[in-house]
Order: C-alpha cells, then structure tokens, then sequence
C-alpha cells in the first residue's frame, strides 16, 4: 500500500508510531485487572490501617483498580517494610508509612533494608496530632511550663511513659524532656493500650499520646492535656497552647502518615499514583473520615517528601543520641 496516496506521509507514521508506544503503559495499567496492594507493617485497627482502611473506596475510584489491605505486623513494622522492599516495582504494591520508618536506623544496630534507598517515597499523606498528657492525681501541673518547673525542682522523682523503647511516643516525651533540660524516667510498655492503663491507674505520670487514642480519656477527667504537640493548636481542643507556645520554640512532633512504593518505582509511576493519591483524600468523603479521626490531611509531592524523610530521619536520630538509647 502506498502510504503517501493513503495521505500518510513518513514523518506521520513515524508520529503515530511513537504515540502508540508512549500509550503502551497507560493502557496496559488501565487493561491489567490486578488489585492494588498496600502492605501495611502495622496490626488491623493502628492509625495507619484505620486511615487507609477509610481512603480505600476512595482510592480504588482514584487508581482504577481495587485496593486491597494487606497487615503485615512484627518487629516494629521491619516486617512488613521488608516486604513491600521486596515486591516488584510496577506500581501494583505500595504501603502506608509512618513514623517508625524513619527511626529505624537509630534504634536498631542492623536492618535488612536502607530506608531512604530502597523504597521510593510518594507523598506525605497527612498527620495525626500528639499532645502531652498526665495524670491529674500525680501531677499538680496545669500546663508545660509548671510541669517544667515541677521535673525541675524533683529532677528524676517523675516518670514518663511510652509505647515501647524507640517509638515514636517515646521520642516524642523523650525530645521535650531534653528540650526543657529536665530530668524523668522512661517506662516504656508494650503497646499503647498497657501504657495508657498504666496512665490512668497512676502508675506513671505523663507521657505523649495521640489525639483519636486519648480523647475519650480527657473528656471524662481521666487524664488532662497539658499542650499540643503540634505546630497548632487542634480543631478538637482549640483551647489547648501548643508546647511551643508555652516557651520550647523547637519542639514540635506529630504522628505521619506518607505513601510509599518500592525502589525503582518508574517516575511516570510515582506521578500517576500521587495524582490518584491527591484525588482521593480530597473527596468528601475521606475529607470527613479524617475529620472524625482528627486526623488532618498534608498532601506533599514527591520530592518533597523525600526532603521531609531526611530531615525527619535527623531529627530522630538527634532525639535518640541525646537519650543514649542502647540499640536495639
């Protein structure tokens, strides 16, 4: 057939040639009927399986294929990272991180990963709030300045309670005791549920804890606020000061939450799922579900969030060096 005649030049074959490959991907993605995976290296019912548990419809519209949670729990979350670290890179596996994944490398002498390498970070998804919390039997203190001043007067006669040694609620208590150049012991426990029983029944005297998790518990006096962890004030307490409103213009931690994939994700890829990310947690919808949750959205794009990891990474790692934590 002559092409020219057909009215087909060369340049416009070579032209559509080219589309049609660059297509390619696009319209195998949009043929290929596999779900969507995000291996999450936290147990059913944590913050992290909740968030993405309640985005699921949303982001199964947003990416055009079904979105499947997949737990993967133990050894404080190296489990399931491992996993997704090990899966291939086609867009079909991804994981909800927290936290933990950048504490990695300092609380443990060795990991089976390098957590900046070998995934590839997609957007900061949002953040959930932490305050500081204590007891109101134990502690007389009515704010983070008369706290300081307490751990001031008695150095050591108080303690502070976490989720276990080198999480982030025990880096969280741990960076204002430094910060306000105080002195109390850490009881770590496992778990939150324990360290929060522990709280109420007075056993220990303060700590951090998350907003969703501690809210029932302030409401009924069990436990008081003493400030926000956060940058500012929550939309749920909005007449609790920030700790640095309180005079520790440094202090500032809250629990995240960012998207991930394995490393070597194709650019085109990582483009692809942040849009579906962005579309998603902007819907109504998971808009009110983190609202309930108090948790609050903080879209970043992707280099920003690989920014974000490192600093974030030497933030703890600072924490960490300060408390002389034994690794683990």
């Amino acid at each position: 057939m002559n092409h020219q005649r057909a009215g087909w030049s060369r340049r416009q074959m070579l032209g559509a040639l080219g589309a049609a490959m660059l297509a390619a991907p696009a319209m195998t993605w949009a043929q290929d009927a596999r779900p969507v995976k995000f291996i999450l290296p936290v147990g059913v019912g944590s913050g992290v399986d909740t968030i993405t548990r309640a985005a699921g419809p949303a982001l199964t519209t947003a990416l055009g294929h079904t979105v499947v949670v997949e737990n993967q729990p133990g050894a404080g979350g190296i489990v399931g990272t491992s996993a997704l670290v090990r899966s291939t890179p086609d867009g079909y596996t991804l994981s909800m991180l927290s936290n933990n994944h950048v504490i990695f490398p300092s609380v443990y002498k060795s990991l089976p990963f390098d957590p900046l390498n070998d995934i590839t970070p997609i957007s900061m998804i949002g953040m959930t709030p932490f305050l500081l919390v204590a007891n109101p039997k134990n502690i007389p203190a009515r704010n983070i300045k008369e706290l300081t001043a307490l751990l001031a007067a008695q150095p050591g006669r108080y303690n502070y309670a976490s989720s276990g040694n080198g999480t982030i609620l025990h880096l969280a208590a741990e960076m204002y005791v430094q910060q306000a150049g105080v002195k109390a012991r850490h009881i770590p426990y496992k778990g939150v549920g324990p360290m929060m029983a522990d709280l109420i029944g007075g056993q220990v005297d303060f700590g951090v804890l998350s907003l969703p998790s501690v809210l029932p518990q302030l409401k009924s006096g069990a436990l008081k606020a003493l400030g926000a962890c956060g940058g500012e004030r929550m939309a749920a307490l909005p007449d609790l000061p920030t700790v640095r409103e309180q005079g520790l213009a440094d202090y500032e931690i809250g629990g995240w939450f960012a998207a991930a994939g394995p490393a070597k994700l194709p650019p085109a890829e990582v483009r692809r799922i942040y849009d579906a990310l962005g579309r998603a947690f902007n819907t109504p919808e998971v808009k009110q579900a983190m609202a309930t949750q108090n948790n609050k959205i903080l879209l970043m794009p992707p280099d920003q969030t690989v920014a974000y990891f490192r600093s974030e990474m030497a933030k703890y790692a600072a924490v960490v060096k300060g408390a002389g934590l034994e690794l683990m």
